[in-house]
């Protein structure tokens, strides 16, 4: 009986050096990220980030050609696992929760990307690149879409404060977003209870804030 013929060695060997160079990729764009993090994009260096990668200046080069082609391909990962969340924090069977319930559905998965990609803040706001900067605030425009849909489902028209049109729904999705947003920047600055207290503190915010216009649970 005729044995199976054996794969080529030569055949595997462009298959070692696509995965050496995935593996070299993922290192680069890991100490990408602490180096934007810790430094910002403007200051960053490639050298900062050879280093950081513990590898030399001319491994980094074989595979970006300067700070910016990084920082590109860094965001793209960075804002697809931001869709990512997103996607988990807006579930349509969260808006049959009371209103605590929903802003731990909503804000948890949120915080926890950021929490654990310190680096999105600071590559999104800080690094100046056209590209960058249209993908994140079409995120930001969906992100603000979808809080409007989740008040106009929740809430209560004939409510005090409530916005009684478009207009007021798209001010008040825009305040919870930018309480969101700060609130960020003090939870990423502090770590273990004080980070903690900090989440408890922007739910406590929003609850007080949104409240007294929503009915519990929402209707549907």
């Amino acid at each position: 009986m005729k044995e199976p013929a054996k794969e080529p060695a030569a055949e595997t060997a462009p298959r070692r050096r696509q995965a050496r160079g995935e593996r070299r990729i993922a290192q680069l764009l890991t100490a990408a990220a602490g180096v934007f993090c810790r430094t910002g994009y403007a200051a960053a260096s490639t050298n900062a980030i050879a280093r950081e990668a513990g590898v030399s200046p001319g491994t980094l080069y074989q595979f970006f050609p300067n700070k910016e082609a990084i920082a590109v391909e860094l965001g793209g990962h960075l804002l697809q696992r931001a869709h990512e969340a997103h996607g988990r924090a807006f579930l349509p069977e969260n808006l049959d929760r009371p209103l605590p319930e929903l802003l731990d559905a909503v804000l948890d998965p949120v915080i926890a990307f950021n929490c654990e990609n310190p680096a999105f803040l600071a590559l999104m706001h800080g690094s100046g690149i056209p590209g960058i900067a249209q993908e994140h605030d079409e995120l930001h425009v969906g992100m603000l879409t979808r809080v409007e849909e989740v008040l106009r489902t929740c809430v209560t028209p004939a409510a005090d404060g409530a916005p009684a049109t478009e207009a007021e729904l798209r001010h008040v999705a825009t305040m919870v977003l930018g309480i969101v947003k700060v609130s960020l920047e003090l939870i990423l600055a502090g770590e273990g209870a004080e980070r903690a207290a900090y989440i408890a503190e922007l739910k406590t915010v929003l609850f007080r804030y949104l409240d007294p216009m929503i009915t519990t649970p929402p209707p549907r």
